[in-house]
């Protein structure tokens, strides 16, 4: 732990280290504890470079074997980050072991951290001992009106809470964590989404307070319109826009002017395209132990519920597209029992709907439906939630699912209109 170890390498922070330092981003985060309205995370892409993409999921003793594999072909790589693609504190379990294991492996490795800040302050002496120097902390707003504006919901624990009851809290436990980081002196970064109309006249005030609290860089982002967002037709901030925002917040804070606004499995040099095999190589190791359960889906400890759309809490007999509650049954002692019921988003919001479900059901390992629609039930896998279409009865099904049992002779045969995203009458999955 006591390597000495050169920050000035980290290609974000200091540019002249872009053409020298390589940085590698670690993909064992898939979780997000916010969502934001600009985000659409993707998995097993490679066809777009930007935050929230990757076209795997390590875990992280994966990870640490994938990066074996790039340091001894390439001696530029001298960062090891992990952001996302969800939220590393969302994942903090993955992302401590990992930073464990490669801190023992490569003690002069430089360690970093892309986060939302909403449950980081909880591990920041965990980072501490491991050496990590940098850490980047996503502040949109500080205005908690504008803030309602960038964020569908925050998940404080295991309640999911409208903007107007989250954000608040969310920028009070940014401003603590920067805080503790700044007070432990560690190097941060705070990112800021240009949004137009919504953030780009606050930005200012906000580089204004991040120098008074002693951060040391910040990161003026033009938004990335992405399909099946809310933001997906907002006008991209065009150059003037933008150098004219990054020119009024430079009078506080230094200014990072090359992000190339990476994707959360992103290696080699900074601006460097990842090629194709590339994207290959990292699939492979995701491949190499696939009983290591990568996916949050399979953590029975951070998702220990299963959720059943059911009229009359007997059978499993109702399309999610027409449910508005689910019930929530948990395992104990060889008897599943209902725990609570969860009323769902409200019908037409398309894809905003089923994003906001996600985080509904995020302690939920697997979703039992008699129908789903092809557009929720891609949105909801994408988050690690196993969707199971069935029809019988909910204590067969259910028990069957906490047994590990096969369930094959319940899979629900009989064709419906699914196939056109509908709701199981034909009315539309909205």
């Amino acid at each position: 732990m006591n390597t000495k170890i050169n920050v000035e390498n980290h290609p974000c922070f200091n540019k002249e280290a872009k053409g020298t330092c390589g940085r590698i981003h670690l993909p064992v985060a898939p979780r997000c504890n916010i969502q934001c309205n600009y985000c659409n995370r993707k998995y097993d892409c490679v066809n777009e470079s930007r935050p929230g993409v990757t076209c795997s999921v390590l875990s992280p003793k994966q990870a640490l074997s994938y990066l074996d594999y790039v340091v001894q072909r390439n001696s530029e790589i001298k960062v090891v980050g992990i952001a996302g693609p969800g939220d590393p504190m969302a994942n903090p379990e993955e992302t401590l072991e990992t930073f464990r294991l490669i801190r023992e492996k490569y003690p002069e490795m430089l360690l970093c951290l892309s986060t939302n800040g909403l449950n980081l302050e909880p591990y920041i002496d965990d980072l501490v001992a491991l050496n990590v120097s940098h850490v980047t902390v996503t502040v949109n707003a500080l205005d908690p009106k504008i803030g309602e504006k960038v964020y569908a919901w925050i998940r404080n624990g295991k309640r999911v809470l409208k903007a107007s009851e989250g954000v608040p809290m969310l920028i009070e436990k940014q401003m603590e964590s920067i805080r503790r980081l700044k007070a432990a002196d560690m190097l941060v970064k705070v990112n800021t989404i240009i949004l137009p109309g919504i953030n780009d006249h606050h930005i200012p005030e906000i580089a204004k307070k991040m120098a008074e609290m002693n951060v040391d860089i910040l990161n003026c982002i033009p938004l990335y319109p992405s399909k099946g967002t809310q933001f997906e037709d907002m006008k991209q901030p065009g150059c003037f826009e933008i150098e004219e925002i990054r020119s009024k917040a430079a009078e506080y804070l230094p200014q990072m002017r090359h992000c190339s606004r990476c994707r959360a499995d992103a290696v080699g040099l900074l601006g460097k395209k990842m090629e194709e095999q590339d994207f290959e190589v990292l699939k492979k190791f995701e491949k190499m132990a696939i009983e290591e359960a990568v996916m949050p889906m399979k953590n029975v400890k951070e998702r220990p519920y299963v959720a059943v759309a059911t009229l009359e809490g007997m059978l499993v007999n109702q399309h999610l597209g027409e449910a508005q509650l689910l019930q929530i049954y948990e395992f104990d002692k060889d008897h599943a029992s209902v725990i609570e019921q969860r009323l769902t988003p409200k019908s037409g919001g398309g894809a905003e709907r089923w994003r906001e479900l996600a985080g509904i059901l995020h302690d939920c390992r697997t979703l039992v439906v008699n129908g789903i629609g092809e557009n929720p039930k891609q949105i909801l896998s994408d988050t690690g939630l196993e969707i199971i279409v069935v029809e019988g009865m909910i204590e067969e099904v259910v028990t069957g699912i906490f047994k590990g049992e096969d369930l094959k002779h319940l899979i629900k045969r009989s064709k419906t209109v699914c196939g056109l995203s509908c709701s199981g009458t034909g009315g539309g999955c909205t």
